[in-house]
Formats: structure tokens, sequence, C-alpha cells
């Protein structure tokens, strides 16, 4: 048996015809940037996200980027930020000129341990950049009073895990403003490159707006330096078309979560607080054995990815900052011992119990 770690093709081959009906439509019509397939995606995951404002740009790191550009938040200023994320988050912060401080995960649940954020606030913090990883809300309701409490903004990076929450609220709605990525990947995934913005503040909606479009109020007028950071409208049409199918992709992923709980033993998994929910954009495991098990799987067809095996503080794009390489234990360990197992929604359960079996195998030679 051949198991990919995520079948793209399999996955998109669900949406072809809906999409080529679509397309139709979008090649009829005078679209070209910014139109009305892009209001209508808009519309449509601000509702899905609980907010009243979104806004489509051209991935998750300009996403972030414009979050940030937003609250005029650059040179001087601090930002808070796990030790434990992929490099696009600590990578905004240094595109804007602001000084990244991590802060380490919990070793259970991944996430930002929000008990050490207030031991890292200083005169120059300004916002505390959360990241919602593998699919997984962080701690948002301890978080946001930390941020109350220390007058910060509270930014969301949720490119993992759209329509989590925590405390029945929603990912993505937390922070005065949040980011996410509609990489193809993603539980809601683009052909190519997405993202979007969320918030509830009209202002920040309004100047977002503007600066992903080179800083426009209007045709020809230029109020500020801005970017070319928009969405293309095939993508939104695209989007929106995940979004109408997005639970029953969810289901179907914590139907697999659960048997794989259900069935692995002595291996940890990601802890998932009382009052928070997840997606399983990713299905972390954590073993001292990742290598070796990673072979094992990989010769009885089984392909897993790992997430991720350099923390940013090692990667030579900051060897400027001078982290020594121990300085984040937690981090490090993740890096060394995650290993992320296939969850793809349409998967059979013939190959989840595959993989199970060759699992247990490895351990006890069943």
């Amino acid at each position: 048996m051949n198991i990919k770690y995520f079948d793209l093709n399999r996955f998109n081959l669900n949406y072809l015809e809906l999409f080529q009906n679509s397309l139709t439509e979008f090649v009829s019509k005078d679209y070209m940037v910014l139109g009305e397939p892009m209001t209508s995606f808009e519309r449509k995951y601000s509702i899905f996200n609980d907010v009243d404002y979104c806004s489509g740009v051209s991935n998750g790191l300009t996403a972030l980027i414009l979050c940030l550009k937003s609250l005029d938040i650059g040179p001087g200023d601090e930002v808070i930020v796990s030790s434990n994320t992929y490099i696009a988050t600590w990578l905004s912060i240094t595109h804007v000129g602001a000084k990244i401080i991590p802060v380490e995960p919990f070793e259970d649940s991944l996430n930002l341990n929000f008990e050490l954020i207030e031991n890292h606030i200083s005169k120059k913090t300004k916002a505390v950049m959360v990241v919602n990883l593998y699919g997984q809300s962080a701690e948002l309701d301890k978080i946001s009073e930390i941020c109350l409490k220390n007058d910060l903004f509270l930014i969301e990076d949720n490119a993992q895990s759209q329509g989590a929450s925590c405390a029945g609220k929603k990912t993505g709605s937390w922070g005065i403003i949040n980011a996410t990525s509609f990489y193809p990947g993603k539980n809601i995934g683009a052909l190519g490159e997405a993202g979007a913005i969320t918030t509830n503040d009209i202002d920040l909606d309004i100047r977002v707006k503007r600066l992903r479009n080179y800083g426009l109020s209007e045709k020809y007028v230029n109020d500020e330096i801005g970017f070319n950071y928009r969405m293309d409208n095939i993508q939104a049409k695209f989007l929106e078309l995940k979004i109408n199918n997005y639970q029953t992709i969810v289901n179907r992923k914590r139907e697999i979560a659960k048997i794989y709980k259900n069935n692995l033993t002595g291996i940890s998994f990601q802890r998932l607080p009382d009052n928070c929910t997840s997606v399983y954009h990713i299905f972390p495991i954590l073993t001292s054995q990742r290598n070796e098990l990673q072979k094992h799987l990989y010769n009885f067809g089984i392909e897993t990815m790992i997430h991720y095996p350099i923390p940013p503080h090692k990667q030579k794009a900051y060897a400027s900052l001078c982290f020594q390489k121990d300085l984040f234990p937690i981090a490090n360990h993740n890096a060394d011992s995650e290993l992320s197992l296939p969850i793809d929604p349409f998967m059979t359960n013939e190959e989840v119990y595959y993989i199970i079996e060759k699992i247990n195998k490895f351990y006890y030679g069943l």
C-alpha cells in the first residue's frame, strides 16, 4: 500500500465539476482584480470566521506583514512570538523592522506558553503575535487577558487553524487583527498562493485594503506607500467553493484523529486544552525515535512530514540575532522529535488502520 502524506490531486478532484462551472462563469465576465469574486469571498469568509471584515491578500506572510503595518508597528518596537513556529511568523516582524521576542511554547500543547509572556514584556513591547499551531487553538482567552492587562495588541497567526475555537470563540476573531493562509495544503486551500486578514475594526479594515492596493484611496490617488498584496480573483472563486465544504473536511479529519488516538499507545500527542478545539490541519506526534520511525513507515509505503526540522532561531537567516542554539530547549525538542502523520480527509479507514498497524509494529513488533 502507498499512502501519500497529503494527496492534493485527490483532494481537489472533489471540487473539479464545481470549479469548472465557476471558471466558465468567471471567463465570461470582465473581472480584473478586486472585483465581485473578491467581495463575495470576503463576505463569505467574514461570516465563516464570525468577524465583521475580511480582506483577501496574496499569501499568509503578506497578511502578517499588513497586520503589523496597519498597527504602525515598526523599528523600535518589540513583538512577542512563539519560539516554535514556521519561520513566516518571525519574518513578518523582521520585514517591518520590529524586534522579535521569542517565548517558549508549552511542552505538551506545543502552543505559546501564556504563563511566560509577562516575563518578556518591556516598555517597547507593542504586540503578542500568537500562532494557532497545527490546526489547534492556542489558549487565546488567557493570552487575550494578558494583552488587555498590559495594553498590547493581540495578533493571531491563524494560517493553520481556520475554524478552530477557544472558549467557544473562533480563532481568527480574538485579535484586534488576524492573518491566515490558504496555501493549497490547508483545510481551506487555494489553487496556489492566497491569504486573508480578519478584524472587527473598520478603520483597520479600511487601512489594510488601502495598503494591499498600492496605498490607493481611489484610482490614481495614493495616500501612503502601499504594496501589491492583492489576492487574485480566480483564487477567491475557488476558495468560496472550499468554504462551502469546510465542515465535511474537518469532521472527517477529526474522525481520523480519534482513530489514531484510540489505537496508538506509547506516543505523545499534542495536548488539547479543555476549552480549545482543533481542526487537525496537521496531526503531530512526538517521539525520540522520529527519524527511525519515519524511515520505517517509508519502507511500508507511508509518507510522513516533519513540522519543522529547524526552529527559527537556528536558521541561517537569523544568525545575526546571535541566539544561543540551546536557548529555546522546547522549540529544539519539538524540532528533533515531531513527526506529522497523514490526515488527508479523503483517506480510507483501511489506510488509517494500515498506518496504525505499522507504527505499532515499530514499537511493539505487533
